[in-house]
């Protein structure tokens, strides 16, 4: 896509198509970041104030209390020169206070959308999870448990024992039988012999 000249650009001409007066990301954003980011850092110690305080009263006592000739800044005044060094100090600290918050602001947006990524992925996780719990818990229902498994092995054991019972019921019944034929074809060979 071409890019738009200066004159078509109007506020409602998506950003990517409009070029930027002053350039926003350069070599030397990041390394002038982290430079405010340690003095905004540095300015929110204890020992920054303690140190501007003692700064301070030193100033004041000095200018108050020192011979006339090594003054450099007027009671009388009311202390021009640590109002104006003061009011620049702070007129430099807000800025690099709001850039470092900046900063900060877009390393926690980074951080949430990777937390929210990272949540994503966990119930994405937790989901396969519960349904391979539920496909397993489905597939241990269809699976014979120790009390049917034993069950079945009575019963079997039951069968085969009624089973050999009636196999040695019929082994008897024919001993029996064979017994029978058997003792009558004696008695039939003896009366034969005894009629001859």
């Amino acid at each position: 896509m071409a890019r738009a000249n200066k004159s078509d650009i109007r506020l409602d001409t998506p950003k990517g198509l409009r070029q930027s007066t002053f350039p926003t990301r350069g070599p030397g954003s990041d390394r002038f970041g982290r430079f405010t980011e340690s003095i905004a850092r540095g300015m929110g110690t204890p020992w920054f104030l303690v140190g501007l305080t003692v700064f301070a009263v030193g100033w004041m006592l000095w200018n108050t209390l020192a011979p006339e000739q090594l003054r450099f800044d007027s009671i009388a005044l009311g202390f021009i020169a640590l109002t104006l060094m003061l009011s620049l100090q702070a007129s430099y600290a807000a800025p690099m206070i709001l850039l470092a918050q900046n900063r900060q602001d877009d390393r926690d947006r980074v951080q949430i959308e990777q937390d929210r990524q990272r949540a994503e992925r966990n119930l994405a996780d937790t989901e396969y999870l519960a349904r391979e719990v539920v496909a397993l818990r489905l597939a241990i229902k269809d699976m014979a448990s120790k009390d049917f498994i034993r069950a079945e092995l009575r019963s079997l054991i039951e069968h085969l024992d009624e089973r050999d019972q009636e196999a040695l019921a019929e082994a008897d019944e024919s001993t029996a039988a064979t017994t029978t034929t058997s003792a009558a074809a004696a008695a039939a060979l003896t009366e034969r012999s005894t009629s001859a």
